[in-house]
């Protein structure tokens, strides 16, 4: 593939040339999700994202779209348990999540309308996408829980934790930050370990308790739930951007 930074790796829209792995779509939409998708994606809207409707990368305006809130950033939001658990809990924050399934962008819909949150905001798409307008150093959390877990070796590089997305990631991130990782799968844990820190990560860890407990504010998801009835055991690391 060609470089990203060469003329021959960007589309003629001048957008990098960015493989996408994963799905977009699944079954078919409920009648109620189609309506969400239709009534509310659009309100919850952060702004000017996708390479079409912002080619020039002009920033995110995030006092406009939170206040003074602390913004944080969930990579991956599934089904939207987490997510909505979090506004909930934390209604001085704001928060935005990316998912470039659709189905679960429906799911995450339906919950914002049942718990009545109002601090959140979407991108229907790649997160890399919206680590390119969001200012540097403007994130105070972020979030990545239960990746896609590729398994097969071969497949690695395109696992999130990879230097790809780990160091925009960075970039969006105020020194300090903490970066949330949860996964069931023990080979994305050790490139998790081996990886997020080349970006600019301590983790923050004194024992091996560190990784096994949650969260204090965490809520098991449908992916966590899976892997404990298929036998596979979560484990939780904490980063801090230095």
């Amino acid at each position: 593939m060609s470089d990203q930074n060469t003329p021959e790796g960007k589309h003629q829209s001048g957008a990098p040339w960015r493989n996408f792995y994963g799905r977009l779509k699944g079954k078919g939409l409920r009648k109620s999700q189609e309506a969400y998708l239709d009534e509310d994606l659009a309100k919850l809207s952060p702004g000017k994202v996708s390479w079409e409707d912002n080619p020039d990368r002009t920033h995110l305006d995030l006092k406009a779209l939170f206040g003074d809130k602390p913004v944080w950033l969930e990579v991956g939001f599934g089904g939207g348990e987490h997510m909505v658990h979090q506004a909930a809990t934390y209604p001085d924050v704001g928060i935005i999540g990316c998912e470039p399934y659709i189905n679960g962008v429906a799911m995450l819909l339906g919950k914002i309308r049942k718990a009545g949150v109002e601090n959140v905001a979407i991108h229907p798409g790649d997160a890399r996408d919206m680590f390119d307008v969001l200012p540097e150093a403007s994130v105070d959390k972020a979030f990545l829980l239960y990746p896609d877990p590729w398994p097969k070796k071969r497949h690695h590089r395109r696992r999130f934790v990879t230097q790809e997305h780990l160091v925009p990631l960075a970039k969006t991130l105020k020194p300090g930050a903490i970066f949330r990782v949860a996964t069931d799968i023990e080979d994305y844990v050790r490139q998790t370990m081996e990886e997020v820190p080349k970006a600019g990560f301590e983790w923050l860890a004194e024992g091996p308790d560190d990784w096994r407990n949650s969260w204090d504010d965490w809520i098991s998801t449908r992916y966590e739930q899976k892997a404990l009835r298929e036998g596979r055991t979560p484990h939780y690391m904490t980063f801090r951007r230095t």
